[in-house]
């Protein structure tokens, strides 16, 4: 939908407040809760065009539908939200105060021309999304994370904590399926990296996926969870369900923060906790932000082979200095070589994503982790990104290229009958320029 469709003019706007205000006189909210928004929508439709009808001035047809349109978000949805949460381009809705809208588009972040009435109607939808899932935001409680129905994230901070005025964040749930041919299309790997992480998938090693915020951690994840055998029962541990697997037997877990009351709270921990009692074949881990990682990296070490897991970090490095620091705040009073030789001996494989200035989303980096040398992990490079400039255009200029390390895993792999060719780790032929 093109959003200069859907914006009102001076005049319109004045109608559509109008006709909003008389419809609130008429309406009986708490049943139109009660029925679907199909049958809501029915309902209010005529009622718009016939307040409209009564008007002294006149409305052309087009002017009519874009108000009740307006309407039927306003109440039955997310007010100005609604075009932007039909748009599966718009990966990200940012909203700070009333005015200010935002959305991550194809990776660059770009204003948009809508906006709310005011703060209070901002906190209104707000109030909506947060008490659709059994949580309240007010002065008490004016941080808050929410779901959709679609399974997108929300995140709302308000005053006095947010001196902008009411802040929203949608971090937008992805209905496309991707998988390994979908990255390779979009530049982010090459045909050559994409068979070696099939292989490493299938090969049962432990896999740490590195990057910053908006890098596609998680849709990376989703993909390679796509390589575990169907006939595998894979647990998933999430602080809010994101990952999209296809396999049959999948369990999913999801932590639940505390009630009002400081009650009830569900930890990624707790979950760790109870995934090693439901047998897995598989555990995935959305993300370790805390002391989750301990049970995780234990799970690792005692037979729970073929994890995989995402982390905040800009570089491989980083992301063990992370896993070492979430570690100790387990609370064990544990030697820092301990807990590196813990690292060292439960991860295979890192892999390192960033998003680019020109917004594309790539793997720059695939690194094996070897084990300890005195009180340092060591890893080797297995596969790069290679930067060679930018275009005219902004495009970032580069291709994909094995370092030449042969990595230990690979006798690993054979054995349990992933035969890969040498020549994906030697031979720069096999991986095509990106641009």
């Amino acid at each position: 939908m093109n959003l200069e469709d859907y914006i009102l003019t001076t005049e319109e706007q004045s109608h559509k407040h109008r006709v909003h205000d008389q419809l609130m006189d008429i309406l009986d909210l708490p049943m139109l809760q009660t029925i679907s928004r199909e049958q809501a929508g029915a309902q209010i439709e005529p009622l718009c065009f016939q307040i409209m009808q009564d008007s002294p001035t006149p409305l052309s047809l087009e002017s009519r539908k874009k108000i009740v349109r307006q309407i039927l978000d306003e109440v039955l949805g997310h007010g100005p939200l609604e075009p932007l949460l039909s748009d599966p381009s718009i990966a990200d809705i940012m909203v700070n105060g009333a005015k200010n809208i935002y959305v991550e588009r194809r990776g660059r972040i770009e204003r948009v021309p809508l906006t709310f009435n005011d703060d209070d109607h901002l906190m209104g939808v707000i109030e909506r999304i947060v008490s659709g899932v059994g949580r309240r935001i007010d002065e008490l409680s004016p941080m808050v994370d929410a779901r959709l129905k679609d399974g997108s994230r929300v995140n709302a901070i308000i005053p006095p904590l947010a001196l902008n005025g009411p802040t929203l964040s949608i971090r937008r749930f992805t209905v496309e399926k991707l998988n390994i041919n979908s990255l390779i299309e979009f530049g982010s790997i090459t045909p050559a990296i994409g068979q070696v992480m099939e292989a490493v998938v299938k090969g049962k090693l432990n896999i740490l996926i590195s990057g910053g915020t908006g890098t596609g951690k998680t849709t990376f994840l989703s993909v390679l969870s796509g390589f575990i055998p169907a006939d595998q029962r894979i647990i998933t541990v999430e602080d809010s369900a994101e990952l999209q697997l296809q396999q049959p037997h999948v369990v999913q877990l999801e932590s639940r923060p505390a009630n009002i009351e400081g009650r009830g709270e569900v930890s990624m921990r707790d979950l760790m906790k109870n995934t090693l009692r439901m047998r897995p074949d598989r555990i995935v881990v959305g993300e370790v932000r805390g002391a989750e990682a301990f049970d995780m990296l234990t799970a690792m070490n005692t037979g729970h082979e073929g994890s995989l897991t995402t982390v905040h970090a800009n570089t491989p490095r980083d992301a063990l200095g992370r896993i070492e620091n979430m570690v100790s705040m387990a609370g064990f009073d544990m030697p820092v070589k301990n807990i590196r030789t813990q690292v060292a001996s439960a991860l295979d494989v890192i892999i390192q994503l960033e998003r680019q200035e020109d917004g594309t989303r790539r793997m720059v980096s695939l690194q094996e982790v070897h084990g300890m040398e005195g009180e340092i992990i060591t890893m080797s490079e297995i596969f790069t990104f290679e930067r060679t400039g930018v275009s005219a255009e902004g495009k970032v200029l580069g291709r994909h290229k094995a370092t030449g390390v042969m990595p230990n895993f690979y006798d690993r792999l054979a054995r349990r009958g992933m035969e890969l060719p040498r020549s994906l780790f030697g031979d720069d032929d096999v991986h095509r320029d990106i641009f």
